[in-house]
């Protein structure tokens, strides 16, 4: 895992440049890129510069150690150079289809996707088992090739200019270059505040910031031409094979256990493990020790409780590391380091997210990162196997698709968000509300549209946003089995209410039947306890209301007063249907804006 970033200059588009890269500076706008990619990869800094391109990157070394893998990497050969964000998991086997062709020099994935490039070209992505961003410059073809994985794990953030395109892992990267426009995107607010942070690709919260969609490819050739392309999308339920209920779960556990099994040993450094006890983290664990894999190091946070409410769930998350004999390191929080760390740990959101988690998944990074280099998480679960309380409520109700839905998991009807944004900022028109019934047309089961919106565009923007952000500032790689694209793909297939059974996500407490405690499999769903944002009193409800009323946030005046004003009346009065606390929200965009300086 790394932060990549680079631009591409669209003059004389026409002309034929020498393809041989030239020793030149690279320019000051690439050295503030990759300044800002500094925490992302903590292990080694490169440049490349050829012709009209320019590519930076900052290395976290997992694979090959050695500088043999360092990047930006050039193949002098092939005239082609790579920066890659992410992990290959099916590298070694990519590299034995491919040595009968090229010469390696390396032991890492970084030369066998840039090799893997040559040979297949805009192919490339359907022979990929991982995570990733990249770009590739083809010094030959003078093309530039990016792209990001079929779940979007990986960011890949760009602006587009009349001269310039560049491209970074992080939207503070390229606005550090002041070659982008920072203004607010209405449309982009009115998809955040509906969609509790969700703003669908291409768009981001700033009109000058655009990002690559999940399973899209963006190739700009020779002319300056742009060729965008998805090349994935798994298919509903209503095209699933006739299998019984035992052979669904049978092919749900081969396909997770090989999940797990190829991230544990894509590396060459420890993995270690988000444990919370829940089942998801627990399941994992499970099938390293099956696999093996024994004395795995586990990591659980929790913070103090809060106004009656717990604030951990160590009592199950060390009932599973004893029983699978883990390294186990619980990190108690106070609620007073929590609320001093919001500020930086919001400063480290590429885009705002409102999740009161994300907060101590930075706590959390910051902690294992000091003991391991990798960790696994249990993220997706929900998301892919109907494991949330709203699935059902939405499930039971009647009328139209965007009805049902809506009603269970808008933030706010468009009447409220225009009580809630100022004019000058508001989308006037609905424009969520069709995009989201574009979404839920995917496929004529209900359930299956859902679960398809999760995977393409909500659960994208949260929580694998969240994964990724919160463990790759502290120079740690996050990484999530449960969204192994060959499990998705076999979850997408199967009949939701075979998914909804007992409780949500059957096919995976049915596996941990023969693996884990009946008191994990069965406890009620649990959340990270984040009490203290939830439900703001003292100096939380003092920090938002000083920050709602401050003068930085009066002259921006995003939100209409009386609004705020109502909701700092009631500070735990007003909860979305997903239950999230609606001042809270507020005040988390308004600090993102703050804290990245604009």
């Amino acid at each position: 895992m790394c932060g990549i970033c680079g631009e591409l200059c669209y003059e004389n588009f026409s002309s034929n440049p020498p393809s041989s890269p030239r020793k030149r500076e690279p320019s000051d706008s690439l050295r503030k890129m990759v300044e800002l990619l500094k925490r992302r990869g903590p292990d080694g800094e490169g440049f490349f510069t050829q012709d009209r391109v320019q590519l930076g990157h900052r290395r976290l070394a997992i694979i090959d150690l050695s500088p043999r893998s360092n990047q930006p990497f050039f193949d002098p050969e092939l005239n082609i150079a790579v920066v890659f964000n992410g992990t290959i998991y099916n590298y070694k086997e990519l590299r034995n289809q491919l040595e009968a062709h090229y010469t390696f020099t390396s032991e890492g994935d970084t030369e066998v996707l840039l090799k893997a490039y040559h040979h297949w070209r805009e192919d490339v992505v359907q022979h990929l088992h991982g995570v990733f961003a990249f770009a590739i410059w083809d010094g030959q073809h003078q093309s530039l090739f990016l792209a990001r994985d079929r779940l979007g794990v990986k960011p890949l953030y760009y602006s587009d200019t009349k001269t310039h395109l560049r491209f970074s892992s992080t939207l503070q990267s390229l606005v550090a270059t002041g070659q982008v426009d920072t203004s607010l995107d209405p449309t982009s607010l009115h998809f955040h505040f509906h969609l509790h942070g969700v703003v669908p690709a291409p768009r981001t919260i700033l009109k000058g910031v655009r990002k690559l969609g999940p399973a899209q490819w963006l190739k700009i050739e020779k002319d300056g031409k742009k060729v965008f392309h998805r090349y994935w999308n798994p298919q509903g339920s209503l095209n699933h094979p006739p299998l019984s209920e035992e052979e669904w779960i049978s092919e749900t556990r081969r396909l997770l256990f090989a999940a797990v099994d190829r991230e544990r040993k894509a590396s060459d450094v420890e993995v270690g493990l988000f444990l919370s006890g829940g089942l998801d983290s627990s399941l994992i664990l499970a099938i390293l020790y099956e696999l093996g894999t024994h004395q795995v190091q586990t990591f659980s946070l929790g913070v103090e409780p809060w106004q009656g409410y717990p604030g951990d769930e160590f009592e199950h998350s060390n009932l599973v590391a004893e029983r699978f004999q883990s390294r186990h390191t619980q990190f108690l929080i106070s609620n007073r380091e929590m609320l001093e760390s919001l500020p930086l740990a919001t400063q480290s959101m590429s885009e705002p997210m409102p999740s009161t988690d994300v907060t101590a998944f930075y706590l959390l990074s910051q902690r294992v990162s000091k003991k391991v280099k990798v960790v696994l998480s249990g993220q997706g679960a929900d998301e892919l196997f109907g494991g949330y309380f709203w699935y059902p409520l939405m499930q039971k109700e009647s009328g139209s698709a965007i009805q049902r839905f809506s009603k269970h998991y808008f933030d706010r009807s468009h009447e409220d968000y225009l009580k809630l944004i100022e004019p000058d900022f508001a989308s006037c028109e609905d424009v969520t509300t069709p995009y989201m019934e574009a979404e839920l047309n995917w496929s004529k089961n209900f359930l299956d549209s859902v679960f398809h919106a999760e995977i393409s565009t909500l659960m994208v923007d949260d929580p694998i946003k969240r994964v990724d952000n919160m463990t790759m500032t502290w120079g740690l790689e996050g990484r999530v089995p449960l969204l192994d694209y060959a499990l998705v793909e076999h979850a997408m297939m199967m009949p939701p209410e075979l998914k909804l059974k007992s409780g949500g996500k059957h096919p995976l407490k049915e596996i941990a039947k023969t693996l884990l405690p009946d008191s994990i499999i069965h406890r009620d769903k649990g959340y990270f306890p984040m009490p203290s944002f939830k439900y703001l009193h003292e100096d939380y409800l003092e920090f938002v209301r000083d920050l709602l009323l401050s003068d930085t946030a009066q002259r921006r005046a995003l939100y209409q007063k009386d609004y705020v004003e109502k909701l700092l009346q009631n500070p735990n009065g007003s909860f979305s249907p997903i239950q999230g606390n609606r001042l809270w929200h507020l005040a988390l965009v308004e600090l993102w804006l703050q804290q990245n300086g604009l």
